[in-house]
């Protein structure tokens, strides 16, 4: 049977923007992030090789910039698209969605995240 529980990680003004931290959660590890003020909470398990992907970098989503006959001109970075990239094999992930940029079938595990008077929740399931 599986059993929710919420566990209190802090407080709103704690979080800069564009930042994350990493909690143990019982018997789960939690990447909470938060961009736009929003807050997102990943289980710290890349899909590849189980890697621990929320202790990655952030990056702002890369595309290469080409004119109309494919000759690339550089790299364009996209501020509005924040990526986690796994320290084991790179693997990227889409922070506000969970998908790989480039297969959306391969995806982080989300967590559900509350805000109560000014407190961040996490709901984790064990």
């Amino acid at each position: 049977m599986l059993i929710m529980q919420s566990y209190r990680i802090g407080v709103v003004s704690e979080f800069e923007e564009g930042t994350k931290k990493v909690f143990n959660l019982g018997e789960t590890e939690v990447g909470v992030f938060r961009l736009g003020g929003k807050f997102y909470a990943w289980n710290n398990i890349c899909p590849h090789q189980g890697g621990p992907v929320c202790q990655g970098r952030l990056y702002p989503r890369v595309h290469e910039n080409l004119d109309e006959n494919k000759h690339s001109h550089g790299r364009l970075y996209d501020e509005n698209n924040i990526n986690i990239v796994c320290p084991w094999h790179g693997l990227e992930f889409d922070v506000r969605t969970g998908k790989h940029p480039g297969n959306e079938e391969i995806a982080l595990d989300p967590l559900p995240v509350q805000i109560e008077g000014g407190e961040i929740y996490v709901i984790v399931g064990e």
